[in-house]
């Protein structure tokens, strides 16, 4: 086989794994009509949200806690800080809706050296109930949010999950964010549960209690540097599965700065270096910079036109990525194709340095990934 026809099959490949990969996505996250209903046997649920400082729309997102469309919950709020600016909000959230059951803990249990996974120890141990939803304090819920969660879960689930879905950006890097969050990592994502290879995400995530109680309970999470990696092998390990919930919840973004986004989306790309490398090693192929090189090689190599060659696997690549964002309902302009280029061409950029560099400040934390590589070793 020459090198021409090496470099048309992998373009080939990946745009085959491309349209495969939106096609599950744009079935599984398709706008539907209308919430969905409360089940006739619906369990009574402990929701669990660690908060720190204050986000953009702070006060949307946990204010929405209070209006689920649910008849049995029970509102955490878990906070390290006493004196965090977010607690006046909480309380006056509290005090607003006198009908919803809820309570703030403080404090922290240093058992691992994730600050998400040690504030939310107290609420674990807290809860009332069975069933318990640990989400970050940016998800925007719907009023179904309980329920397209419990909706996911199977005899042979461990664990329900959803991914965040980028929505209102209010600067030019927040809409590359949107790029990255929405049709590059929620796609793949829907395209590794279709496969069997389903992973957890840490934005939002259901557990029934005796999953994790009879396996080390809540404290477990902290054998990873990241609790969703903790919790995708945890689970694993049980012969049980990861699910992803139908139609992923919202995280409006305001603005962004180049320096938040790339250094989110190279946090999150060493931590998958040192808890899941031989996948992490693949994403050196995402994106359509590569195959349209490798296109345009091949066209050049046949007597064809190479950059024609490249411009139309981008294009394909593009208008799929389009067919998704229309189908789901998510962020999409005229500039949304130009922004997935943008972020596909700083992908290879960005595992280059996630490889090869450890360090990070995470919530105002200086934290390695040395440690945790040594030991995954």
């Amino acid at each position: 086989m020459t090198v021409a026809e090496c470099a048309a099959g992998f373009s080939v490949l990946m745009t085959g794994a491309q349209l495969f990969s939106t096609g599950v996505a744009a079935y599984r996250c398709r706008k539907i009509p209308e919430a969905f209903p409360v089940p006739h046997d619906a369990p009574p649920v402990s929701l669990m949200r660690p908060v720190c400082g204050m986000d953009n729309f702070e006060e949307e997102t946990l204010g929405s806690s209070f209006r689920l469309d649910y008849p049995h919950y029970e509102l955490i709020f878990c906070c390290e800080e006493a004196d965090d600016p977010v607690l006046p909000l909480i309380r006056r959230l509290i005090a607003a809706h006198p009908h919803v059951q809820s309570r703030i803990l403080v404090g922290r249990d240093d058992i691992s050296a994730n600050p998400k996974l040690n504030n939310c120890v107290k609420g674990w141990h807290g809860a009332a109930h069975d069933w318990i939803i640990m989400a970050d304090s940016n998800v925007l819920m719907p009023p179904d949010y309980i329920q397209r969660l419990l909706k996911r879960y199977r005899p042979d689930t461990g664990l329900v999950c959803s991914t965040p879905i980028g929505s209102r950006p209010q600067s030019f890097w927040a809409e590359v964010e949107c790029g990255f969050l929405n049709t590059l990592q929620a796609r793949w994502q829907y395209a590794a549960e279709a496969i069997g290879f389903g992973f957890a995400q840490g934005k939002s995530m259901l557990w029934h209690r005796p999953v994790l109680d009879g396996h080390g309970s809540i404290e477990a999470l902290g054998a990873e540097i990241a609790e969703d990696a903790a919790a995708t092998k945890l689970v694993r390990r049980q012969g049980l599965k990861v699910g992803l919930a139908d139609n992923p919840f919202e995280q409006p973004l305001g603005r962004r700065t180049f320096a938040e986004v790339w250094g989110r989306q190279l946090r999150w790309a060493r931590l998958r270096r040192v808890t899941f490398l031989p996948f992490f090693l693949l994403e050196v192929f995402v994106g359509c910079l590569f195959p349209s090189l490798a296109a345009a090689f091949a066209a050049a190599a046949y007597g064809y036109d190479p950059v024609l060659a490249g411009l139309a696997v981008a294009a394909v690549w593009m208008a799929a990525e389009a067919v998704l964002a229309w189908s789901a309902g998510w962020r999409l302009t005229w500039a949304s194709p130009f922004i997935w280029l943008l972020r596909d061409c700083l992908l290879p950029f960005l595992f280059t340095t996630a490889l090869l560099t450890d360090d990070f400040v995470w919530r105002g934390n200086s934290m390695t990934v040395k440690e945790e590589e040594a030991k995954v070793g």
